[in-house]
């Protein structure tokens, strides 16, 4: 059952959120969760936390391939367990149903944090909008010239649905780890979000580990 208290308990953890290709990463999970896994331990060794750690997924349903996969491998390596956020049913109503919880200890919905972040910063859920709805404007005028058409209107929802839950974990928490499984993110995706909590000071620059460090080969295909 949710409620206020899956607030409480997610704030007594440090949540590690892990963004990148849904289904279609055509990667070996195994290999990109193994570099996930050595980057993180890298960081957590020149920044270490002293909270819990607990592995924050986003609604994703269990795949073969894509993030749904390596989240629970990295999991795994670190002997962690998963907290999960999702959509409230009013937006999507088919995201908390097909969301994996396997190993899952604590849900919350987008409204929950949405809710909590507004109470740490009253008028900072608009200001997440407005840079999303800015980014959208720029990569739909970007995609005409190429082409292409606009994004899906669902890419709206989960964008934010990653911008808040960093947001507000961040805040909560007290701290929060983001890393990416890709070096190089596709400028059309939800990962591509990404610099808004930077831009807006919701997340620390040294709070982003990057898949691959400048003296490591790029794994992304």
């Amino acid at each position: 059952m949710l409620n206020q208290n899956n607030l409480s308990a997610l704030s007594q953890y440090h949540p590690v959120v892990i963004e990148g290709m849904g289904s279609y990463d055509p990667r070996d999970p195994t290999l990109v969760a193994a570099q996930v896994a050595a980057r993180l331990r890298w960081h957590w060794e020149h920044k270490p936390v002293q909270q819990p750690k607990l592995i924050v997924t986003q609604g994703d349903p269990l795949e073969e391939r894509g993030i749904s996969a390596i989240t629970p491998r990295v999991a795994a390596a670190f002997g962690l367990q998963r907290g999960l956020v999702c959509l409230d049913e009013a937006i999507a109503e088919y995201h908390a149903p097909n969301a994996d919880r396997d190993n899952v200890i604590v849900e919350v919905r987008y409204s929950q944090l949405t809710a909590a972040l507004d109470e740490y910063q009253p008028g900072i859920l608009q200001r997440i909008e407005a840079a999303v709805d800015g980014l959208i404007q720029q990569k739909n005028h970007t995609r005409k010239t190429l082409g292409k058409g606009p994004l899906k209107d669902y890419f709206r929802h989960f964008a934010l649905l990653q911008e808040v839950t960093k947001a507000a974990c961040a805040q909560l928490c007290a701290g929060i780890t983001v890393i990416h499984t890709a070096s190089d993110i596709n400028e059309f995706s939800v990962t591509s979000f990404y610099p808004v909590g930077l831009e807006l000071d919701l997340i620390r620059a040294d709070d982003l580990v990057p898949f691959a460090s400048s003296h490591e080969p790029d794994h992304e295909t």
